[in-house]
């Protein structure tokens, strides 16, 4: 435990009252020669918001002082949400007139104003800015005679920054622009600001996709040390190193990935033991071999934390020589790797298991398609082709069974949502949305990998190793309590809901609902109801899959934490760890948590923003097209519609001209006044596409009668 942790937890004690500096020295035993120290370190604490200085500077922990210190999530309409950094701490509602000039992803502290007592939910004001997110804004410049102005892209940042007219550097009406804040807003104020960077003008083809780039700060280029640091890594294995490995090579093995795959960070062998076992071998990347620690492509990767999918291009968190290149497993050729074979008897159990470095030969590179066209429709031509691998498929697919069963007994949620794919032409135009297929190579690969991710997590829980874990906390009662309400519109409710709810309650849900209209609605809502998966250095276990023990091991090519994780194993395999580096590593598995959440959430909304941007381009040229949908949420301004293709649009109330309709809030539905007519979600609507807003990724649809 560091020392700005032990006065953390000396001043949450519920005996503690604030004290003066000079207090907490003489009560924590701090000598005359640590004062000075002692009060820098106070200093720290206070702007890094883990405690507070009161006006008479006494110190306390915000939570026990009607204070939150958290992240402020800003909304379209002004008004936003301040998120704990402490877990389990409810989210603080702040009106848009006490946000106090505070921004979208500002780290604050805010004071409680209020507790709402029928809804608990508490009510506060931005009091205190700890660090601002948005040092650069994109958006669009604006001009006018006397000054301009930029219209951030970021939709929950409501303010436009002025921009004197001696620092618009160029910039003309409609460009898509970067421009630096130079004067923070208050709450009379706008912020103020000057271009440094014009991206090319609003309408041009690729703008687009570059704006949303430089919004999350997302760099396709390495920079100038990492380049000269890989140019010294060999693109074959040395002989040096297999000599120090395990050689599998002579093991059959392949790799099953998307067509358009070339990060291959998984290989997969499997075997039937003399005992009618199975002997399943997961290889994974040795990324952590070539990546050493603290080097600059180490600190790029950390600063990436994760590989970036667009619409139309990857950003890598690592060069394109390690990730397509060396620590690719591509096929015929040496590759390092991380292997773990399991022993996996016919109930699915992990009897036994082995992790070892080693050294491999990729057989084949299967993809997706061609594997379940295989097993789902005996294709002829394929299984000609890949004779020698067929018996091996199918046996996948049996022990794929076995594991998934397994999870399904403990009660493993698994949400079978679909999932769009964007079409893009050379010129990056949307030329088609179509549904990504889960088949059965995908289950396969996905279960393997979850077996893998869960073994490798309790081996070393077991072993007491500082270690990243993929953690998914219990739901909040309180939410799943709304959701019960919600599903009961449908005839559904959650069994024996209690101060806990077990996720095999949740699964039994969604199977009842399974190929049901109200599917999607009650599978997203549910989904909502839950936690967000993060990454933590503390096994909390994972909810949603029900298992104790669960990390990311799988992928070192395009995630941090299965990076740093490999450099942990690779440690206790070589019996490298004494005291001193396990301190060290307790502190880094913390920070890379943090950060690895951080980015993977930025990721996350990247890659819904470009997709959602093509969306609506692509709707955009089908104005006037009739399709069918159905009914995905129900509001009083209006009707959501999902169409197959995955694109929601909206039925705005005011076009729904053969009656005026009541919301009926409690059972999630319109009502026509005269006609009594009904829509409600999961009913199976025509509309026909009536507007779109491709800089606000909005789509409105129009009803056709029925």
């Amino acid at each position: 435990m560091t020392i700005k942790e032990k006065i953390v937890e000396f001043m949450r004690t519920s005996a503690y009252n604030p004290m003066l500096e000079e207090e907490l020295i003489a009560e924590l035993e701090i000598s005359q020669e640590q004062k000075k120290v002692f009060s820098q370190l106070l200093e720290e604490m206070v702007a890094e918001g883990l405690i507070i200085r009161t006006r008479k500077r006494r110190y306390g922990v915000p939570e026990r002082m009607g204070l939150i210190v958290g992240r402020l999530q800003g909304h379209t309409k002004g008004f936003g949400f301040i998120i704990s950094d402490i877990a389990g701490i409810e989210d603080v509602f702040i009106p848009s007139n006490l946000m106090n000039g505070a921004m979208n992803k500002d780290r604050v502290v805010a004071r409680i104003n209020q507790v709402n007592n029928n809804t608990k939910k508490a009510e506060g004001e931005v009091i205190r800015i700890l660090e601002r997110a948005n040092n650069e804004i994109v958006g669009t410049y604006e001009d006018s005679r006397n000054f301009g102005f930029v219209v951030p892209d970021d939709n929950k940042i409501n303010v436009d920054i002025f921009i004197p007219k001696a620092d618009r550097n160029a910039a003309k009406h409609g460009d898509k622009v970067v421009c630096e804040i130079t004067e923070w807003p208050d709450k009379r104020r706008n912020p103020e600001g000057k271009i440094i960077e014009i991206l090319g003008h609003g309408n041009d083809t690729g703008t687009d996709i570059l704006a949303i780039m430089r919004k999350f700060k997302l760099n396709p280029e390495f920079p100038p040390a990492v380049e000269k640091e890989i140019e010294s890594i060999s693109e074959v294995v040395e002989e040096e190193e297999i000599a120090k490995r395990k050689d599998l090579r002579n093991l059959k093995m392949i790799t099953i990935d998307g067509a358009d795959a070339k990060d291959l960070d998984d290989a997969v062998s499997l075997e039937i033991l003399p005992n009618g076992n199975y002997r399943l071998g997961v290889h994974i990347a040795d990324v952590a071999h070539y990546v050493k620690e603290g080097s600059a492509l180490d600190k790029e990767a950390l600063a990436r934390a994760t590989s970036v999918y667009l619409v139309d291009r990857v950003i890598p968190m690592l060069p394109k020589k390690l990730s397509n290149g060396i620590c690719s497993l591509n096929p015929k050729v040496d590759r390092l790797t991380m292997s773990i074979f399991m022993e996996i008897d016919h109930k699915g159990i992990v009897v036994n298991h082995e992790i070892l470095e080693s050294v491999i030969n990729i057989n084949e590179r299967m993809i997706y398609e061609d594997v379940s066209d295989i097993l789902e429709h005996e294709d002829k031509e394929l299984i000609s082709k890949y004779q020698y691998l067929v018996d091996d498929f199918k046996t996948m697919e049996k022990l794929c069974k076995i594991l998934r069963a397994r999870r399904e007994a403990r009660g493993a949620i698994d949400f079978d949502f679909d999932e769009a794919k964007v079409v893009l032409d050379e010129k990056g135009r949307p030329i088609d949305v179509k549904k990504y297929e889960r088949r059965i190579a995908n289950r396969i690969i996905e279960e393997f990998m979850l077996v893998s991710n869960e073994t490798i997590a309790e081996h070393y829980y077991w072993a007491k190793a500082p270690f990243v874990y993929r953690v998914h906390e219990e739901p909040n009662v309180e939410k799943l309590e709304e959701f019960n309400k919600f599903v009961h519109n449908f005839g559904y409710h959650l069994k024996g809901m209690t101060n806990e709810v077990h996720p095999k309650v949740l699964q039994e849900l969604l199977e009842k609902i399974k190929g049901k209209k109200e599917e999607t609605v009650i599978s997203t809502l549910m989904l909502r109801s839950l936690k967000k998966a993060r990454y933590a250095p503390e096994n909390l276990g994972h909810f949603g899959l029900a298992a104790k023990y669960y990390s990311h091991f799988t992928s070192p090519i395009r995630r941090y934490p299965d990076l740093a994780i490999h450099r942990v194993i690779k440690l206790y395999l070589q019996g490298e760890v004494d005291e001193r580096r396990e301190e060290k590593l307790k502190s880094a598995v913390a920070y890379i948590s943090e950060q690895s959440s951080m980015r993977g959430d930025i990721a996350d909304e990247a890659e819904r923003e470009t997709k959602d941007l093509k969306k609506a381009e692509y709707m955009a040229q089908r104005i006037g097209e009739v399709f069918e949908g159905i009914i995905s949420g129900v509001t009083s301004f209006g009707i959501f519609v999902e169409l197959d293709n995955t694109i929601e649009g909206m039925v705005r109330l005011s076009s729904i001209v053969d009656d005026y309709y009541t919301y009926d809030s409690e059972k999630l539905m319109l009502i026509g006044e005269r006609t009594k007519k009904i829509y409600r979600i999961g009913d199976i609507v025509k509309i026909q596409v009536a507007r779109v807003d491709v800089k606000q990724r909005e789509i409105d649809f129009n009803l056709i009668e029925q």
